[in-house]
């Protein structure tokens, strides 16, 4: 085989190559074997702390083997290594942001936005409507924080315990808590996965966040209806008592409506189509601002000092934008939510996604990519049997694989050409794994979102599966929404 056997099959697409010599059952072998490792590797080994570095590592070892596969059909290690570096290239920007999402989470956090969205949102308990509220608060906070495990380990765990007071069910509770979180954990800008979905499917963030809202809110208003329903015909005894977690947010934070200017100008913002870099950066710097306005005393003992002056405030808006900070409260359960990485916490999901492209960019050089996407195509004659591929396919690494950053990086990887030669834009692919992958994830026992969630509420995931409602019922409105092409959006030229 010479160099022209191997040839870019889109001028609009030049990472994705065509081997005419590969077979399917050879494109297909290091998908297989990157699904093994990856469950013995979860399932058997690591667990939760997978994503520490062994995933990343065994996405490497996949990549090790699609060079074998591609050195076997002659395609040389220079190829290999250009298709990474454009593959790794290509996700500068969704870096980028990621960097931005972790600095803004810093400056929130100091600043008292978070806590202040917390703050309000408890208030909103009534014990009619718990269930809705659970929902709804859960919901604020992880949109808030862009993370559904911290939601459900500290408000979530509360709630339970407020719950269990009424005499309403454990699993309606969780259930409940968990249908709120996974929105927030796929709607918020801060959240890893949404931008890990979009990063995969090569979609603009923002863009990417909008086209999902066509599925998720009438997902998660189909969810509220049914809790208020649920709530309305459930006996309740007991007033919810929340008043040692306000207490603890205003003694730690002074606490203000104000506070919500900043938010709501980036938002103004990211509605404008400022670029998403420009938004965060603003966001992030407003809040540094407020911090020092609003919060001087968080500042002083971020950054270690007994007055605020210049050097002071510098140096605790930076710590909060770069590395781990924490703010004490009187309250046990919220001292985990009021905590972020800053920039360096998102260098886990940073380096799974390279390690991500490497696997990408070697399966792209070999031609495995292109005869997969071909294979599927062929199967997937209709764009509601792409769509239901996908689901499938996200379900099938949540299963095996274990891990909710796996079912989106695969199957993201697999399809990409699929939805580009179907002439479907890139949100269609990112909002189908958010729909299929991020949010299942939670419905899997042995899955490292399954049994972390279990175990921090302390219900088994069979008892609140039925009640976790938005979380089972998003990939069923995904495919309704395919299969009578509902807001199906294609490419267009630019």
């Amino acid at each position: 085989m010479d160099s022209q056997d191997i040839k870019p099959s889109d001028p609009q697409d030049e990472s994705v190559l065509e081997n005419k010599e590969l077979s399917l059952w050879e494109a297909l072998i290091p998908v297989f074997a990157l699904i093994l490792m990856l469950f013995y590797n979860v399932f058997f080994v690591f667990g939760d702390d997978a994503l520490s570095g062994s995933n990343q590592f065994i996405l490497l070892l996949g990549a090790s083997i699609a060079a074998i596969v591609g050195f076997f059909n002659k395609v040389s290690y220079k190829q290999m290594l250009e298709e990474v570096a454009q593959n790794i290239k290509s996700t500068t920007g969704p870096l980028l942001i990621l960097l931005m999402v972790g600095a803004l989470a810093g400056t929130w956090l100091i600043s008292g936005i978070i806590p202040s969205m917390i703050y309000y949102g408890l208030q909103i308990l009534n014990p009619t409507i718990f269930l809705a509220a659970c929902v709804i608060i859960c919901s604020i906070i992880s949109v808030a924080t862009g993370s559904s495990w911290t939601t459900s380990a500290t408000v979530g765990i509360a709630l339970i315990g407020i719950g269990e007071t009424l005499g309403i069910s454990l699993g309606m509770t969780a259930g409940a808590v968990l249908s709120g979180a996974y929105f927030g954990d796929k709607m918020s800008p801060l959240s890893d996965t949404t931008n890990l979905a979009a990063a995969m499917a090569g979609a603009d963030l923002f863009d990417h966040i909008k086209y999902m809202a066509i599925t998720t809110i009438p997902t998660i208003a189909i969810t509220l209806l049914i809790f208020i329903i649920i709530g309305l015909n459930i006996d309740t005894t007991g007033t919810p008592d929340v008043t040692d977690k306000l207490t603890a947010i205003d003694h730690a934070f002074h606490i203000s409506p104000w506070l919500f200017s900043v938010p709501i100008l980036v938002i103004t913002m990211i509605v404008k189509k400022t670029s998403p870099l420009i938004a965060l950066l603003v966001g992030t710097l407003l809040g540094g601002l407020a911090a020092i306005i609003a919060q001087p005393d968080i500042i002083m003992v971020i950054a270690e000092s007994n007055t605020l002056n210049f050097h002071t405030a510098y140096k605790g808006i930076m710590k909060a934008i770069t590395v781990d900070i924490s703010v004490a409260t009187n309250s046990t359960e919220l001292n985990d939510l009021f905590s972020s990485g800053g920039m360096s916490g998102m260098l886990g999901t940073i380096w799974l996604i390279l390690c991500a492209m490497v696997f990408g960019g070697v399966m792209d050089a070999i031609g495995a990519l292109s005869k997969i996407s071909d294979a599927l195509l062929k199967l997937a004659t209709t764009t509601f049997g792409l769509f239901a591929s996908t689901v499938a396919s996200c379900l099938t690494i949540n299963l095996t694989a274990s891990d909710q950053y796996l079912a989106l990086v695969v199957p993201g990887k697999m399809f990409k050409k699929a939805y580009q030669d179907k002439g479907l834009a890139p949100e269609n692919l990112s909002r189908t794994l958010e729909d299929s992958g991020t949010v299942t994830s939670v419905l899997i026992p042995w899955n490292t979102c399954g049994a972390y969630h279990s175990g921090v509420l302390g219900v088994p995931v069979a008892d609140y599966f039925f009640f976790a409602i938005f979380n089972w019922l998003s990939p069923f409105i995904t495919l309704l929404f395919a299969a009578f092409s509902i807001k199906i959006k294609q490419i267009t030229s630019k």
